[in-house]
């Protein structure tokens, strides 16, 4: 037996020092006492799971092919299911899209990794809005990049900037957005601003990761043209089961051209061989079983409402400084405090009184034009929430809210 001292910190990778925890899977650990009204995480409504429509598809699947089902399969995934998705494209937002230009993932959250793997090494210059998705932060932060941000105003990204970032970095390899109902701010790029940010990149040789987890999730107008619809190849589009169907399933997809396509499909070989084939399966067969549209009029209609009940309660029980955006769809809002009150602090005084919400400040990265921000910023789900309780958590954080603001007169 060796006495030498095993010490596994000496050994990790370099990147581990730089990858940062999931700040909401923290705070989660903390909201899930059961006495917690929380707004922290991005759950889906689980009232909505199709549990006995799923249950039936699966029990399909394995009457009629169980062998199969229970197989190894393709890296790129079920081919009827990357049908459907190609077809509900087509249907949905005019887009023409072959199957093939389809990649199965676990989640959007794996696209992105995947994506990162394939464009990003050390030091290479990316965008993110700011504020910006934790998911993307977290999984690109493996890769070392060069971190900038190009904030959101309330029709969008701010293309001005944008475009000052493009002429300032004409290497900027990948700009990440979420168009449609951002998270964590709730905020959709007007139809101007897509037109905008697609005349900003026609001439630099970048490519823009759409992520739209939330696109269908639309409760108030109409769906905007896609970045895609602009850009074609230089837009990388993203997309997820997890708010329409089951997040508990773990399938989303890529959508990418031929030769980025290729890439992609190298590295989910090296990650995990292929994406669970039998839960796809089951996607499938519920997918072609079920009216999928009615289901999301459902979800979108009692998602509305709960978004509806929370800006009443806000504008009941905040105080009349605090701003929040009003989102048409998704499951966020977004809270802008007065200057000097820090919404860390303000947690930690609302987890006091049981209610629970995101702090702004783990949404933004440090970036060359771009330091700090978002200290006095916060999110909020309203998805996971009834009525009622959207209105007694509102009103906890409004009276902490009040006595903050009387200790930072």
């Amino acid at each position: 037996m060796s006495n030498q001292t095993f010490q596994p910190a000496a050994l990790f990778a370099e990147r581990m020092s730089i990858i940062p925890t999931s700040f909401i899977r923290e705070i989660l650990k903390v909201a899930a006492r059961p006495e917690i009204i929380s707004f922290a995480g991005g759950l889906p409504n689980p009232k909505f799971f199709p549990v006995d429509a799923i249950k039936a598809a699966a029990d399909k699947v394995l009457t009629q092919d169980g062998r199969g089902t229970l197989q190894y399969t393709t890296t790129e995934g079920y081919q009827p299911l990357r049908e459907y998705i190609a077809a509900r494209y087509k249907q949905k937002q005019g887009l023409t899209i072959s199957p093939d230009e389809i990649l199965i993932t676990n989640g959007s959250q794996q696209a992105i990794d995947l994506l990162g793997k394939i464009f990003v090494d050390k030091g290479n210059k990316i965008l993110l809005e700011l504020p910006g998705y934790l998911g993307t932060i977290q999984s690109f932060s493996a890769y070392q990049p060069d971190f900038g941000g190009v904030r959101l105003n309330e029709d969008g990204v701010d293309t001005e900037q944008l475009a000052h970032l493009y002429a300032k970095h004409r290497d900027i390899k990948l700009f990440s957005a979420i168009p449609n109902f951002q998270n964590p701010s709730g905020t959709s790029y007007s139809t101007e601003v897509r037109e905008r940010v697609a005349d900003v990149l026609e001439s630099y040789n970048t490519v823009v990761i759409e992520d739209d987890p939330y696109g269908d999730l639309r409760f108030i107008g109409t769906r905007q043209p896609s970045l895609k619809h602009y850009l074609g190849e230089k837009a990388v589009m993203m997309g997820s089961f997890s708010k329409t169907v089951a997040p508990g399933l773990r399938l989303g997809w890529i959508v990418a051209t031929k030769p980025i396509m290729e890439k992609l499909v190298v590295v989910k070989q090296a990650a995990d061989l292929h994406s669970n084939y039998f839960a796809q399966r089951v996607m499938h067969q519920y997918l072609i079983d079920n009216d999928v549209d009615a289901h999301i009029a459902t979800i979108c209609k009692a998602y509305g409402e709960q978004r509806d009940a929370m800006l009443t309660a806000i504008e009941e029980f905040f105080p009349s400084e605090v701003r929040v955006t009003k989102p048409e769809g998704g499951m966020f809002l977004w809270a802008t405090l007065p200057e000097g009150v820090v919404s860390m602090d303000l947690f930690d005084k609302a987890i006091k009184q049981n209610v629970a919400f995101v702090p702004g400040k783990p949404f933004y990265v440090e970036a060359d034009d771009y330091r700090g921000g978002g200290e006095n910023t916060m999110r909020l789900n309203f998805s996971n929430a009834d009525a009622a309780t959207i209105r007694e958590g509102i009103k906890r954080l409004g009276v902490v809210m009040e006595e903050m603001l009387v200790a930072v007169a």
